[in-house]
């Protein structure tokens, strides 16, 4: 997201200082919702040119980046270590958001277009468009559950057809009852939805048939690297298939961590 979210996010710094997210009380919270942190094992170069809007990681070990900004958004493919593979940049009135493989099919969101684009997996072309309501922000694919998961910045996720991304259900992120905005970009991994959450170092993991939040994770300390700008946050969650680890980047961060999310003190 770019300077002009500030807006959006004014629900979402409410809520956090409100005690919603990272200043809750432990006595205040479900006991079923974990207290995780996010502990660093390796510290790897990302371009920190990039606008990171979503991450993933590809079917040979290698990485999907889509990155942001009008005139500037790109999706590309790169291998862990930094060489880049493949890149195709946007149409210029583009605002590069979320991304997610299905198969042979990769779906990139664009911010306030309504639209998405889709690219074939493997040579980043463009095969086809989509449209949807509202902005786009997130997305995440569930294989087994047949659906796309999408976010739009707001407390609501969105269950949406695989192929058509045509939208089919929407549901509320929930904390102790209380609803939780300003979900970004997602990581689908079985039942569970992992979402950055805008201007914060934390990540939630949600129920994907509920909608419960499940587990708050800090991401603090993992140091932020990029020059000084409120819009150069954490954002870029990644499941390393086969592991219990992820890839986290940030907006225009120097650096991508991979981590493993164990029990906080």
């Amino acid at each position: 997201m770019g300077h002009r979210e500030a807006l959006s996010a004014l629900s979402v710094i409410a809520a956090l200082s409100g005690g919603l997210l990272a200043g809750c009380a432990p006595e205040s919270s479900t006991p079923s919702v974990e207290h995780l942190r996010a502990e660093v094992i390796e510290r790897l170069p990302f371009d920190q040119t990039s606008f990171t809007q979503g991450l993933e990681v590809t079917a040979d070990g290698n990485l999907y980046i889509g990155t942001g900004q009008e005139g500037e958004s790109r999706l590309y493919t790169r291998t862990i270590a930094g060489d880049e593979l493949a890149s195709v940049d946007l149409d210029q009135q583009f605002f590069g958001e979320g991304i997610t493989r299905i198969d042979d099919t990769l779906w990139q969101l664009t911010w306030l277009d309504g639209t998405a684009i889709r690219r074939n997996a493997e040579t980043l072309e463009e095969i086809g468009r989509a449209s949807y309501q509202g902005e786009g922000w997130g997305l995440c694919s569930r294989t087994e559950a047949n659906e796309v998961i999408f976010s739009d910045g707001t407390e609501e996720l969105r269950r949406m057809d695989p192929e058509t991304l045509e939208e089919r259900e929407r549901f509320t992120v929930t904390l102790d009852g209380e609803p939780v905005a300003g979900l970004n970009e997602l990581e689908c991994v079985g039942n569970d939805v992992y979402a950055n959450v805008f201007t914060t170092t934390d990540i939630v993991r949600i129920d994907a048939e509920t909608g419960e939040v499940t587990a708050r994770i800090d991401a603090s300390a993992l140091p932020n690297n990029a020059t000084d700008d409120p819009n150069h946050v954490l954002n870029g969650i990644a499941h390393i298939p086969g592991t219990d680890e992820f890839f986290l980047a940030g907006k225009r961060w120097p650096d991508m961590y991979r981590v493993r999310f164990t029990q906080a003190d």
